[in-house]
């Protein structure tokens, strides 16, 4: 039986691209709503977002697609209300760097160029390099240790932390991929139908 991961990876190639791509030529005025629910160091979400989810960077697909990452996952919040990430320290840390270069760079291009990167590191085994990307992509480090040390990546943390308990139904796995507010989970067919309910909705409307 396949992964979650290889079934992400599947819907997203044969299901998600060409859908979305076909209703990049047919109708632009609707946006599809993707939401992906992750942590940093996670391996899946690591692949998901380097081989998959760039595609919809690299293709026409940006232009319909409203993409928002959420770096929280499966993080725990203990009694005494620090932190446990799946993955350890590193994680926490990397997943408040990527929720800051969220806030900082609001332009989805340039965010998912520094989060890609870092992601890119961990496939290798280099995350602690995880600095370098700001020499790679040209962006500055500064506003990224400025949100982490005064508390701001604190706070975006917590929100995300809170909005990803809030999921309905809970997330049970990561990456947890939304589609218009509605979860990918397992089921291709249940993704397929839904994402041909949005795009007929959008037809609808716009004629």
């Amino acid at each position: 039986m396949a992964s979650h991961n290889q079934i992400t990876r599947i819907i997203i190639t044969f299901v998600l691209i060409p859908l979305l791509t076909f209703q990049c030529h047919v109708c632009s005025q609707d946006k599809v709503n993707l939401s992906l629910y992750y942590e940093s160091l996670c391996p899946y979400c690591a692949d998901f977002i380097v081989n998959q989810l760039v595609k919809v960077l690299q293709t026409d697909l940006g232009s319909i697609v409203n993409l928002r990452l959420v770096p929280w996952g499966n993080t725990q919040i203990a009694p005494n209300t620090s932190w446990i990430c799946q993955h350890g320290t590193d994680e926490c840390q990397l997943n408040t760097v990527e929720a800051c270069a969220i806030k900082v760079w609001s332009n989805l291009e340039t965010h998912f160029k520094l989060i890609s990167c870092i992601e890119q590191l961990h496939l290798q085994n280099k995350h602690s390099s995880w600095q370098s990307c700001f020499g790679s992509t040209g962006l500055s480090l500064n506003p990224i240790e400025n949100c982490y040390n005064n508390g701001l990546g604190y706070q975006l943390e917590t929100a995300y932390a809170d909005e990803t308990t809030k999921l309905k139904p809970p997330h049970r796995f990561v990456p947890w991929l939304l589609v218009n507010n509605q979860p990918l989970q397992e089921s291709l067919k249940a993704f397929e139908t839904t994402l041909k309910e949005n795009l007929e909705s959008s037809f609808i409307q716009v004629g």
